[in-house]
């Protein structure tokens, strides 16, 4: 998949409305929240132009009985993909634009994480200015390896969670 980072574009939260309006149909009495996550979240940040969405179940296991219904809405139904209680979708394929993970509302930590990280980049706009600017650089760099592009941000990530994660239990 090609590595391609833009600047914000204004239209991101309005296209997540209108996606989660859609999810939040299909899920109905299921679904507890829905939020946008990721950097296409964060007003001002640099982003890969996929929409990250993070819905949140009561149960898990139910989300299973709707693949096929995500799949009529044009997602590819990945389980699990390596995070344990995560249902995972993806849509565009190659061109992907939409990622969803779903959760179970008593996963704290993987929602609280994922919300951590959002509110702090929001909260802190020198270090938003840097992961964007570490996007960009690496995108540049490795436009065509996608593996190349995560691995060049996955300590910056992972500190950027861990401060984030720390700031957010003191709000």
């Amino acid at each position: 998949m090609r590595v391609i980072v833009v600047d914000h574009d204004s239209e991101w939260d309005q296209l997540f409305q209108e996606e989660a309006k859609k999810i939040k149909e299909l899920f109905g009495e299921e679904l507890v929240d829905i939020h946008h996550i990721g950097s296409t979240s964060v007003p001002g940040l640099q982003a890969k132009p996929i929409l990250d969405m993070m819905p949140v179940v009561r149960d898990i296991q139910k989300v299973e009985f709707r693949n096929e219904q995500m799949e009529d809405m044009g997602y590819e139904a990945l389980g699990e993909f390596g995070t344990p209680r995560r249902r995972y979708f993806r849509k565009g394929g190659d061109a992907r634009t939409h990622q969803v993970q779903f959760y179970q509302a008593d996963d704290t930590y993987n929602v609280d994480r994922h919300l951590a990280v959002k509110n702090f980049l929001r909260t802190h706009p020198d270090e938003a200015r840097r992961y964007g600017e570490l996007k960009a650089s690496l995108a540049n760099k490795y436009p065509n390896d996608s593996s190349s592009y995560v691995e060049g941000k996955s300590s910056f990530i992972k500190n950027l969670e861990e401060k984030a994660l720390s700031w957010y239990e003191t709000e």
